[in-house]
């Protein structure tokens, strides 16, 4: 839907075409500017996003969980659709996450870098535990009890398996 306004600058009698939500935009920010910041929410700005994990090896588990906690702040829709493995499995933890039926999410445990060479146990036990808090039940139990167990290879379940363990469904 559009309508005809006067351009702004423009001779009187010369009409520029606007869209209705270019026209909505302008009148919002003149509305901002002459009452202030106060009168419109800043929400009312804000677009929600939607990220799609199609392929994901993971990384720094401390540096995912700072990004799980950004896009929670946002209000960021994560929708893991394709692989999904390591510190990837973080997104788990977002309220408004979903995993797809043909999504691949693969689990394992803390590890060093260097083959052979294990995690001290307390630095095993407290990462494996913050990476369970963010599991829904059934995962964070299968987590904790089989696949932090391994530390050299994965576990992998299909999205379809995740939903069945609580993990929420793309739609």
């Amino acid at each position: 839907m559009s309508t005809y306004l006067p351009a702004c600058g423009s001779r009187a009698g010369v009409w520029k075409r606007l869209s209705l939500t270019r026209l909505l935009s302008m009148v919002l920010f003149w509305l901002f500017l002459i009452a202030g910041p106060g009168l419109i929410p800043v929400e009312a700005f804000a677009r929600a996003t939607v990220q799609v994990v199609q392929y994901d090896l993971g990384g720094d588990v401390d540096g995912r969980i700072r990004e799980v906690a950004r896009l929670r702040a946002k209000g960021t829709e994560v929708r893991i659709e394709g692989i999904c493995v390591s510190a990837c499995t973080l997104y788990l933890g977002l309220p408004n996450s979903c995993v797809a039926a043909g999504a691949t999410l693969g689990f394992h445990g803390p590890a060093t870098n260097i083959p052979g060479i294990p995690l001290p146990r307390e630095d095993f036990e407290r990462i494996s535990t913050t990476m369970a808090a963010y599991y829904p039940g059934q995962i964070r139990t299968w987590f904790m009890s089989s696949a932090r167990l391994i530390t050299r290879n994965y576990y992998t379940i299909s999205g379809t398996q995740a939903v069945a363990m609580g993990a929420h469904g793309c739609t």
